[in-house]
């Protein structure tokens, strides 16, 4: 049996269906008055699927990810894995939970114990929710590091004798101890230089076709996110604006913000960038405790009504519910990527 066939084998109760968001809301309380940090988002990521979500910093990515791992507690809404309501009472649920939903957090250094071994921290995170002998976790300790591809020679390292590459590795064996139904990596390769981005990258998505995992990739690397997803979703202000096929972009995007974050990326892929001028994004995103009336991206929005006379709808009406793909009053027609999204504009009725 393969090293990930073993791995899987312990904790086959944690091979079920993939996630489902259900109107999920999380409001923290500011100095001011409560803040809606992510307002009514409804994904669904299947089993062995990669959802890319993508928004600058500040649209509620991280907090979606605390929530549906457990560490903020949703106001409102619904997250499942497999068909199971996430838990908000019961002790043994929430550790169930834990089980089947793990998170690789930006900085590798914040799961890892600098006065803890590579073997001593894998030990830990294997034992939490098994039953293992001292044998037993000696043979699983073997296969994640084999799984995420690092020699032996590590287990006996600590955290700051290893490369930030390599402590990523460890973060995500970590992870995969339990054998989860999801995993959920939040900036995992931000600040990892190019080859070795490139070969983490690979090495989740081989790890996801043997484990079959559901994963939710969350990154502002639009070119990452393209590499890994099978479906991109792109968050601005605690909202999902659009959600498109990771193979249609850039050309099948049709939300003026999705457009303007892809402006800013020279290649997707290894493909050349549309001629043009990019589409500007000025200013910066508004507060969430006091959104914009209307489209939240009007404000900004490079084809709004600032700039295009009679579009003040975008001001007042919300075209939150308008569309199950993407929110916008005048949307981009599909595929028209290389006309209109470095520089034309569409007219009143999307063309």
């Amino acid at each position: 049996m393969s090293e990930a066939g073993e791995v899987r084998r312990t904790h086959e109760g944690s091979r079920r269906a993939g996630l489902a968001l259900y109107d999920v809301t999380v409001r923290h309380h500011g100095p001011y008055g409560p803040i809606t940090a992510v307002d009514g988002v409804s994904l669904e990521v299947a089993r062995g699927g990669t959802v890319g979500l993508v928004g600058e910093s500040g649209s509620g990515k991280s907090t979606l990810a605390r929530a549906i791992v457990g560490l903020d507690r949703p106001s409102g809404g619904r997250i499942t894995v497999g068909g199971r309501e996430y838990p908000a009472r019961r002790a043994a649920e929430r550790r169930r939970w834990g089980r089947q939903v793990q998170l690789v957090f930006q900085d590798p250094d914040t799961a890892l114990d600098p006065r803890m071994t590579v073997r001593q921290s894998l030990a830990e995170a294997a034992g939490a929710f098994t039953r293992l002998d001292r044998r037993g976790r000696e043979r699983r300790i073997a296969q994640l590091l084999k799984l995420v591809g690092l020699d032996a020679g590590c287990a006996g390292r600590l955290p700051g004798q290893l490369s930030g590459g390599q402590r990523q590795r460890v973060a995500v064996a970590r992870a995969l101890a339990v054998d989860p139904a999801v995993l959920v990596a939040d900036e995992v390769t931000s600040a990892l230089d190019g080859s070795v981005r490139a070969s983490l990258l690979g090495m989740l998505r081989d790890l996801q076709r043997r484990m079959g995992f559901a994963m939710l990739f969350i990154s502002h690397d639009l070119a990452a996110v393209r590499r890994v997803s099978d479906t991109v979703a792109v968050m601005y202000l605690g909202r999902i604006v659009e959600t498109v096929p990771a193979d249609a972009l850039p050309d099948g995007t049709r939300h003026p913000y999705t457009r303007t974050l892809l402006s800013a990326v020279p290649s997707l892929h290894g493909g050349r960038r549309p001629a043009g001028e990019p589409l500007p994004l000025s200013g910066e995103a508004p507060d969430p405790a006091s959104p914009p009336t209307g489209c939240r991206f009007h404000p900004r929005c490079p084809v709004g009504p600032s700039r295009r006379p009679g579009r003040d709808v975008c001001a007042v009406q919300d075209p939150w519910h308008e569309s199950a793909r993407v929110a916008c009053h005048f949307p981009y027609p599909a595929g028209d990527g290389a006309d209109h999204a470095y520089g034309a504009r569409p007219d009143a009725d999307g063309t």
